[in-house]
């Protein structure tokens, strides 16, 4: 039997599985104080909400996705990213009643079949934020304002960040210059890798996130978007980077910037750490789809969101010198002389943790100093000292770790002398 998790996953060890419900508190508490509502869907969904969600000529679909049939003979698909599946549940069940709007959060677990590799897993976690129905441009700015104060909460320095941005256009100026494009590579097609050479035709703007060398060059030299743009998607543009200059947000222009998915529409962003993961720096992203509740049969609805990964993030904590808040393993431990009073021991660590207290307790026959030891191990602020001839007299000895001062307190008031040492 192999006894090893699968290629691409690994186990969320209690150190790290610490650091994602630090994650996912910070984001709950953050995104909350933004008006966002939480919203967790199924791990799988069936195929067609990611093949027309997120494009067949994308490389998520096309090479990256999970799919098996079940029982009946129906393609299912293990998500691999969670905008489709928001947007998808919210025209299940009319979460955005004409004229109205949601903003949702999300955490959990995402499955892509790629290669392995530092800060990129098969099965990955992530945390995103999708806003449905509102098309204005504050929307987007709000949008990216949240990603980067949530960066800044857990502690990544703004000098380590960047944040880039740029708009994709939209049905009415981006199919023109999607031809522009597809003719510029065919006309440098032997200076482009093939990979960039098949986009030509199934997805010419995915030309731009080759890291071939030869392709990059020559899509530097390749006509911007922003220079084809209409009046609408200017403007829109324009007012998301003001509302980001009267913050004080900073922000690089990135008129190549176009990520990987085929709903996006407008305005795209992405921070990118300066340190801990090489070239691929991403750490999170996304951008506005405007048409994807369209694409599922929905009608007209604005959407925009974005996805930050948790791995990655955690890597660039990790590069920034920034360590995840450890909780107390135990504030008390509730130490026993001798076995006669192993029960009451029990029932006073019950009464404590019932209090709120996070206490420990010996389960498996140690002496008296090996519980001592243990409650240093622990880090335990309080030790409480049970035996026969305290509990005699109805108390117990409360001695403080870090001085080693020691006091009687009666049974009866030991809850409320360990808060009131504790504070």
């Amino acid at each position: 039997m192999n006894v090893r998790a699968p290629k691409g996953t690994a186990d969320m060890l209690p150190d790290v599985a610490r650091a994602w419900e630090y994650l996912t508190r910070t984001a709950q508490d953050l995104f909350s104080r933004y008006g966002y509502e939480p919203i967790y869907t199924p791990l799988f969904e069936n195929t067609e909400v990611f093949t027309r969600g997120i494009g067949e000529a994308t490389d998520i679909v096309s090479k990256e996705m999970y799919t098996f049939l079940d029982k009946g003979d129906r393609s299912l698909t293990l998500r691999p990213e969670g905008t489709a599946s928001v947007v998808r549940a919210a025209l299940e069940h009319s979460l955005v009643p004409q004229g109205s709007s949601a903003k949702l959060y999300y955490s959990g677990p995402m499955f892509r079949y790629e290669r392995p590799q530092k800060g990129r897993m098969r099965q990955f976690w992530q945390i995103g934020v999708e806003v449905l129905g509102v098309a204005g441009p504050s929307a987007d700015a709000e949008v990216i304002v949240l990603l980067v104060r949530f960066f800044e909460a857990v502690g990544i320095p703004a000098a380590s960040m960047r944040l880039l941005v740029n708009s994709m256009g939209d049905e009415a100026c981006r199919p023109a210059y999607r031809e522009r494009i597809s003719a510029y590579i065919r006309d440098h097609g032997e200076q482009l890798c093939e990979e960039c050479n098949r986009r030509a035709v199934t997805n010419p703007l995915r030309a731009f996130d080759c890291k071939n060398p030869a392709c990059v060059a020559v899509m530097a030299e390749a006509p911007l978007l922003r220079d084809s743009l209409c009046e609408e998607c200017s403007a829109h543009y324009s007012t998301v980077k003001a509302h980001l200059d009267r913050l004080g947000i900073a922000y690089e222009e990135a008129p190549r910037l176009v990520r990987g998915l085929d709903y996006y529409t407008r305005t795209v962003f992405e921070v990118q750490v300066t340190e801990g993961l090489g070239s691929q720096n991403a750490i999170g992203g996304g951008g506005r789809y405007d048409r994807l509740m369209q694409e599922y049969g929905g009608p007209p609805t604005p959407g925009l969101g974005f996805a930050l990964g948790f791995e990655r993030t955690l890597l660039a904590m990790e590069a920034a010198g920034v360590s995840v808040p450890a909780p107390a393993r135990a504030d008390v431990y509730v130490a026993r002389v001798d076995d006669s009073v192993s029960e009451s021991v029990f029932t006073m660590t019950a009464a404590l943790r019932d209090a709120g207290v996070v206490a420990e307790l010996d389960h498996q026959a140690r002496s008296l100093k090996s519980q001592f030891k243990q409650a240093d191990r622990l880090a335990a602020r309080l030790v409480v000292i049970v035996g026969p001839d305290e509990l005699a007299v109805g108390e117990v000895t409360l001695r403080d770790m870090t001085s080693k001062d020691e006091s009687r307190v009666a049974i009866g008031e030991l809850v409320n002398a360990v808060r009131s040492r504790l504070g």
